[in-house]
């Protein structure tokens, strides 16, 4: 299945001043969006496949969008997430079924690599909702720095037979980190953790 495609919408944040301490080098992250129609909108399906497939398919789209509109190569990307907001006739499983299968594979070929576990959560809301795009280190999900997230909101979307489906990409972790934790020279990015 391919997926019908309603719209596209990529957002570039880029923090300059955190805390009212200048940022040494400003923090961009960057979103992709793609509303979807839901094929399994207002009925209940066991097999989920078709939009397991859909999950791949924007896990190559999605990623290319978000890192071209932070203008780096996908290698430079230092923490990535993905997440969705599903329509009122559709189920939280639909959303997951995009999310976890076969998304992540394509996404870490964008990226060149991605050996931590990517962050994901999903939730059902109407057009406009609000939801959270978690953030973490692409390669060891212990670098304290980059555990961050990015809200977004298509103004439209989703609507009752829509799902929103997010992921995002960082050019670095948060302004001014001092939590502890890995350091990024520290980073070996060998078992997703460290």
């Amino acid at each position: 299945m391919s997926a019908e495609i309603r719209r596209i919408v990529t957002i570039v944040e880029e923090t300059l001043i955190e805390g009212g301490k200048p940022v040494e080098t400003p923090v961009r992250r960057a979103a992709a969006i793609a509303v979807i129609r839901n094929p399994y909108a207002g009925a209940y399906v066991d097999d989920l496949s078709e939009l397991m497939s859909v999950g791949e398919e924007l896990g190559a789209l999605l990623p290319r969008r978000a890192v071209e509109a932070l203008g780096i190569a996908g290698e430079s990307v230092h923490s990535f997430g993905k997440a969705a907001a599903v329509g009122a006739e559709g189920e939280l499983e639909h959303a997951a079924a995009i999310l976890h299968p076969k998304l992540g594979a394509p996404f870490r070929v964008v990226l060149g690599k991605g050996a931590a576990l990517i962050p994901s959560s999903k939730k059902r809301g109407g057009p406009g909702v609000p939801f959270d795009i978690p953030l973490g280190h692409k390669d060891a999900a212990k670098v304290r720095s980059h555990f961050d997230g990015m809200e977004v909101i298509v103004p439209d979307a989703p609507r009752e037979d829509e799902i929103a489906v997010a992921i995002a990409v960082t050019d670095g972790g948060r302004p001014h980190p001092r939590v502890g934790g890995l350091r990024l020279d520290q980073v070996k990015g060998e078992d997703g953790l460290t």
